[in-house]
């Protein structure tokens, strides 16, 4: 195999070629069935590469979904051991691929195809595009034309099923006439294999009616701006609406405690199974029902007060409606994964005999957390346990910022993830595949030239990016450069990060500090973000950090000396004598003029970016040290200092405390911050309140400094 830009291997399949159906490549949503058979036990090998995501079954049972995500112009091959799945007789193999063709911060927008190949001792028994074609059909039990899951990622659920689950579909489906695509750019997948660990429901912890009643419309961006720069079904295209549905049922749960196998929810009744944590992975519900059955499956992170989880909670579809059309036993699967620690099932029209309610988690696999140690008290390790958890959830093929809402690889979020990889596992590989898809394209459609996305791959046509997140991409690749001493890979993005810092010089003002940044300037969620124009200073000291990385990495000392003189600049023009101020704005002569904001957050970047130092700042640091944090809101100090949030000002203030040796201080912290998170869900959240996503890869570092520490 040959080597693509000096990075991943080329992959070669031994027969297949790319194929999909014959005028349907683009066509949003569409889905198909591949399918073999293959005789008796013995060695089964499964090359595949496809897009936009598959499932794949042995004998009518789920065994894994892929693929790993490429950048632009690249699809990462896969490999699969079959044989350990085989019996004596007839065996089934059988590959449900959906084409979305629509952009979103999790999948790229690209033409939809498979490619793969089944080998026994080195033979080719099916190759797609040769004569040894799998059997393909529709699979039109999936509804084609449903709402966007989310504004950042495609379509949600639906399905009109039949018994006999996935290989009665290849054997029943209409055949499809399938054809060549262009040709595609295969390259090695490096992360390690999704584990697929099947975890059931705990119990049940309500039941009660639903039954019709006046409802609401789902008003969200993700179904009510279908656009070219939203891609998706307009509401009045639409087959139906899950969400509306839900919302037009009169939902009620009384608390109680049940065992959560083989229950029998009556029609027009429902009831709420809890997973015991917030866990990822596709849905699967083994149930017995009669024809006409419609049955919904509800999940939240969170369940609210009134005891019903909310089908639009966090601006989300959560929620899958599966209408059944024989009598007779069911398996029924998601097919993409989902985030949530509970679950209500809800059956319509007739009554439902619900065997398990359980889901296949999708995270990196447990056994490769080589490195994880045990803490010395029961709070911590609760803490610890819960941001292990939340790592192994969004580090699958790249860097999650959550694997619900959006499963983007978003920069920034993954300088923090890519450490808890490096620590709990003693490896890189999620960190080079994630690294090297943004050095794949030849250029990124939609943000201007230089750029880097804020999250990857993914597809931005309504022009959106953050300046500062592309930054934090080349403070990832030193740390990465650090850990693996892997100089190709950082060979292979020189041109991409001088290009990166010619873009952002543009933007430099008389002083050298940025200045009327375009795209988004983001800072942290909180009112930080309010005092981003015109020279935003948290952003400058970033800039400082930035060209030190790119001196380190590239032996460009001019950049190192440059750094220096920035950071002086911020000290003579940001520090008024107690703290660093956040902005300046034009003051209509040409200059810029300081305003009075200053927030926690601001402080926090100056010494993470070394523009301050204890030395330097002593009543400052001590400022820091002993008034702000968490708990500042009850002893009143300093009202006129917003305070931070988790991301990242929380984050930062944390690391300097390491970096500082105060050790019982970042374990005082620690505990006062993400002690509540971890009782309530497992996982650690986006925000010190759980109103968004409560599952966010970043909040894994928390086991970065446990682990040092312990």
């Amino acid at each position: 195999m040959e080597q693509v830009k000096g990075l991943s291997k080329r992959y070669d399949f031994l027969a297949a070629r790319p194929v999909w159906e014959a005028g349907t490549e683009t066509e949003m949503n569409r889905s198909l069935v591949f399918s073999a058979a293959i005789g008796g036990k013995g060695a089964l090998t499964l090359h595949i590469a496809g897009h936009a995501r598959y499932q794949i079954f042995v004998n009518n049972t789920f065994f894994a979904a892929g693929p790993a995500r490429a950048g632009h112009g690249y699809f990462r091959a896969e490999e699969y051991d079959l044989g350990d799945r085989l019996t004596d007789g007839v065996n089934t193999v059988a590959i449900l691929v959906a084409g979305y063709n629509a952009n979103s911060f999790y999948l790229t927008d690209q033409p939809s195809f498979l490619c793969a190949e089944l080998l026994r001792d080195g033979s080719v028994l099916f190759a797609t595009g040769t004569d040894r074609e799998f059997t393909a059909a529709a699979y039109d039990e999936r509804v084609r034309k449903v709402q966007r899951y989310s504004f950042q990622r495609p379509f949600t659920e639906a399905y009109l099923l039949q018994t006999g689950g996935i290989d009665a579909v290849a054997a029943k489906g209409g055949r499809v006439t399938l054809s060549p695509t262009g040709p595609k750019r295969f390259i090695v997948r490096h992360s390690p294999y999704c584990a697929n660990r099947e975890v059931s429901a705990k119990r049940i912890v309500s039941e009660g009616t639903a039954v019709p009643a006046k409802g609401k419309h789902f008003h969200d961006r993700s179904i009510d701006e279908i656009s070219e720069a939203l891609k998706g079904f307009p509401r009045d295209e639409l087959t139906l609406c899950a969400t509306d549905e839900v919302y037009a049922l009169a939902r009620t749960a009384t608390p109680c405690d049940e065992s959560a196998e083989n229950r029998t929810i009556p029609a027009g009744r429902s009831a709420v199974y809890d997973m015991g944590v917030n866990t990822t992975g596709c849905i699967r519900l083994r149930l017995q029902a009669d024809a006409g059955a419609v049955i919904y499956a509800v999940f939240n992170e969170r369940l609210p007060e009134e005891g019903c989880p909310d089908p639009g909670r966090d601006s989300c579809a959560n929620v899958i409606k599966w209408t059944l059309t024989e009598s007779g036993e069911y398996d029924l699967l998601s097919f993409e994964p989902y985030t949530y620690k509970f679950i209500q099932i809800i059956a319509l029209q007739a009554d439902i005999a619900v065997k398990s309610v359980s889901q296949f988690r999708e995270t990196y696999p447990e056994s490769g957390l080589a490195d994880r140690k045990t803490m010395p008290d029961e709070e911590l390790q609760e803490i610890y346990d819960a941001a292990a958890e939340t790592f192994i959830q969004n580090a699958t093929d790249v860097f999650m910022d959550c694997p619900s809402r959006e499963r983007g690889g978003w920069l920034c979020d993954s300088y923090f993830t890519s450490r808890v990889e490096r620590e709990l596992t003693g490896k890189a590989l999620v960190d080079h595949d994630f690294l090297e898809n943004f050095l794949l394209p030849d250029r990124f459609i939609g943000i201007p030239d230089g750029m880097l996305p804020m999250c990857y791959p993914s597809d931005h046509y309504d022009g959106c990016f953050i300046h500062n997140w592309a930054m934090w991409y080349v403070l990832q690749l030193r740390e990465y450069r650090d850990f693996t001493g892997d100089d190709e890979l950082i060979a292979a993005a020189k041109e991409r990060v001088y290009k990166l810092l010619r873009f952002t010089e543009r933007y430099e003002n008389t002083d050298g500090l940025l200045a009327d940044l375009d795209g988004w300037i983001f800072v942290e969620w909180s009112e930080a973000n309010d005092y981003v124009r015109d020279v935003n200073y948290p952003t400058n000291m970033l800039y400082a950090l930035f060209l030190d990385a790119v001196a380190d990495l590239y032996g460009d000392a001019a950049l190192s000396d440059k750094a220096d003189r920035l950071r002086q600049t911020i000290r003579e023009k940001a520090f008024d004598g107690e703290f660093f101020i956040d902005n300046a704005l034009k003051d209509g002569k040409g200059g810029f003029v300081n305003t009075a904001n200053r927030t926690e957050t601001c402080q926090y970047y100056a010494f993470f970016s070394g523009t301050a130092t204890k030395d330097r700042y002593p009543a400052l640091w001590e400022t820091l040290l002993k008034d702000f944090g968490p708990g500042r809101e009850t002893t009143g100090k300093y009202p006129d200092i917003p305070k931070s949030n988790a991301f990242i000002g929380n984050y930062l203030r944390l690391q300097l405390l390491f970096s500082d040796g105060q050790y019982d201080k970042l374990v005082q912290e620690i505990r006062a911050f993400f002690l509540p998170m971890a009782r309530a869900t497992g996982t650690l959240w986006e925000n010190m309140t759980d109103y968004a996503s409560c599952n966010h890869g970043f909040a894994s570092h928390v086991a970065w400094w446990l682990n040092k520490i312990y």
